[in-house]
């Protein structure tokens, strides 16, 4: 991932949980600006702070460079609901899916 797409990426996810980069940078016991910096490419965070920053946004590392999902931590949730489902409920589940994709 380059630079961008990571600065990018992390703005996304931040802004799908509805906080401020300030409050993020803060949560993660960073200064005030921190996230702000890395969203404007102007730093990268550490490995550890990276690992930070995922554990925030309820996401492993993968999911964070995933850039086929727009929202990995919704995903994460319901895939692992759905493995709760016995069969009939999974067959249901994938009759609704795939009438809504227009299968």
């Amino acid at each position: 991932m380059y630079e961008k797409e990571f600065s990018q990426r992390l703005a996304q996810l931040r802004l799908q949980k509805g906080i401020s980069a300030r409050d993020m940078s803060l949560s993660i016991g960073q200064n005030p600006g921190y996230i702000n910096t890395i969203e404007n490419g102007k730093s990268f965070p550490t490995m550890t702070n990276f690992f930070y920053i995922c554990e925030y946004l309820n996401i492993t590392p993968e999911e964070f460079f995933d850039m086929s999902s727009d929202n990995p931590e919704t995903l994460k949730e319901l895939i692992e609901n759905i493995k709760l489902l016995n069969s009939s409920q999974l067959d249901a589940v994938t009759m609704i899916v795939n009438e809504l994709l227009k299968k």
